[in-house]
């Protein structure tokens, strides 16, 4: 690993980033954009351990700004270009940012709240009355190297697929210099063979932790990241190809869609670059990665962690092919299976994860959430539901929040929509438990169609009896709704709860 102005005087014409467009960012354009947006920093009285935010789409300069504000020792918030006004509100005024950082597509936005918040503001690849221009400060700021010696850090919240988003902010016994990497990034560098030469696709926004993570590290390294405005199936298959993409970074619902385009689309690009196909941020359904497997070979790699980056579980192709289902083994922290008094499960039988001994983490101004997330031992938790076989290998189950409880049996959702996705007819799905008088709840799928046309009693009778074929008539959905579009966040996590609120208040009214 190296800072990036040593990359650049030794590879200064090498891209550093290259947008899916074809636009390039060389690694001397880089440096120089980072030191001079450093000295702006600095210029502004922000200091080590100050916080700021940036809420833009991908672009080729978001990672400019957040490497600046890691060689200027800040606490940078990513916050998602989906969230409603007042949402962005909570998390700039929770985060107490000093400076707002924008596309000039959330610049309407973005100046209310700077002006409400009084805050300081640059807009990004534009110009707007109210805040500094990006490029006017790399023309008014001198090309000088940081004099700061403790890198920055994100502090990324939580999706709020479960409730409240929740600021995630690391101990500061985990600072590192500038230019070095934090424990677990190192492991993602080592485990995936991430150097010099690697070349990155990068699918998913920024704001989220693992695209984030990844895109930083690979920075760091000295490779290159080729950067999606959003995910697209076939253009991420012509970007791996013309790029020669060695590493990328997926989500289930992204292998869903690529794997729906048919043969001739597939075959028209190649993927013989690719050594690390890496997903994670929801459990994938055993056939869909069995597909994946034997469409792009053993270089399938899962992993198991969160914003919290308490743990790091990962499995290759080849222990998934005999462990399937599983999300591998912990290379950072030892696991533990407790049930609801605290006691450890045995093995196979499903509990609440606990992590010994993993990164420390905490909830930025929740001390009560973050309490909530430890046992008396010290060790945390991120609320999700699993097990471990005789060899130690992980299987997660489900969220504890999304459990259902039908006549006092213990349901879990990711089953049932592992089991759905896989419906022809079936694009998402949701499963979760609606109350019921007798047994308290019953569980309810709400389905995504294919083709809306199709959204009839006739295909809801179709799917329940699809599911009574293939599972225990306790698991199967008691009835069915559709929906012409689940949300989603843009990693592919189900945001469950809007769901259910929706349902329930449609119900209530």
């Amino acid at each position: 690993m190296a800072h990036h102005t040593e990359i650049a005087k030794k590879a200064p014409h090498k891209a550093a980033i290259i947008m899916e467009d074809d636009t390039r960012v060389t690694w001397l354009e880089f440096s120089e954009h980072v030191n001079k947006l450093v000295q702006y920093f600095k210029s502004i009285g922000l200091k080590t351990k100050d916080h700021i935010a940036v809420y833009m789409e991908n672009n080729e300069h978001y990672l400019k700004v957040v490497a600046a504000a890691i060689d200027s020792g800040l606490i940078y918030t990513c916050v998602s270009t989906h969230l409603k006004e007042s949402e962005v509100e909570y998390i700039l005024e929770n985060s107490e940012a000093m400076l707002l950082i924008v596309s000039p597509e959330k610049c309407e936005i973005g100046a209310r709240l700077k002006k409400k918040l009084k805050l300081h503001g640059v807009v990004v690849g534009g110009e707007h009355a109210d805040f500094e221009s990006f490029h006017a400060i790399l023309e008014q700021h001198p090309n000088k190297p940081t004099e700061n010696t403790i890198a920055g850090h994100p502090m990324l919240y939580t999706s709020g697929t479960t409730g409240t988003p929740k600021g995630v902010i690391k101990a500061a016994t985990d600072d590192v210099a500038v230019g070095a990497l934090p424990r677990n990034s190192q492991l993602l560098a080592t485990l995936y063979k991430i150097d010099d030469q690697s070349i990155y696709l990068s699918p998913a926004p920024l704001y989220h932790a693992a695209p984030l993570a990844f895109c930083t590290v690979t920075l760091t390294m000295g490779g290159t990241v080729v950067l999606m405005k959003k995910f697209d199936a076939e253009k991420s298959l012509a970007l791996i190809d013309q790029y020669k993409a060695s590493h990328s970074q997926w989500v289930p619902t992204m292998f869903i869609r690529m794997l729906k385009h048919p043969n001739d689309i597939r075959k028209r690009y190649s993927m013989s670059s690719m050594k690390f196909a890496i997903h994670a941020a929801a459990p994938c359904p055993v056939e869909i990665k069995e597909e994946m497997i034997k469409w792009w070979g053993p270089i399938i790699f899962e992993y198991y962690g969160a914003s919290e980056g308490n743990t790091l579980v990962m499995i290759t192709s080849e222990e998934w092919l005999s462990h399937k289902g599983s999300v591998g083994k912990s290379y950072l922290g030892k696991i533990h299976i407790l049930n609801d008094d605290g006691e450890e499960m045995p093995i196979g039988e499903p509990g609440l994860i606990f992590i010994e001994g993993g990164v420390e983490f905490k909830y930025f101004k929740e001390k009560q959430k973050t309490n909530e997330s430890r046992n008396p031992n010290g060790w945390s938790t991120l609320g999700d539901i699993g097990y471990v076989d005789e060899e130690g290998y992980l299987y997660l189950t489900d969220r504890k929040s999304n459990m259902i409880i039908s006549g006092g049996v213990n349901i879990y959702p990711q089953e049932i929509e592992n089991l759905l996705i896989l419906h022809p007819k079936v694009s998402d799905v949701a499963v979760f438990g609606i109350p019921h008088p007798e047994f308290g709840e019953e569980i309810k799928a709400v389905i995504q169609p294919v083709n809306m046309n199709d959204a009839n009693e006739a295909l809801a009778e179709e799917l329940m009896a699809y599911c009574r074929e293939r599972m225990s008539h306790v698991k199967c959905p008691r009835s069915i709704d559709f929906d012409s579009n689940l949300p989603r966040t843009p990693t592919g996590k189900l945001i469950k709860r809007k769901i259910k609120d929706l349902y329930l208040s449609a119900k209530n009214t």
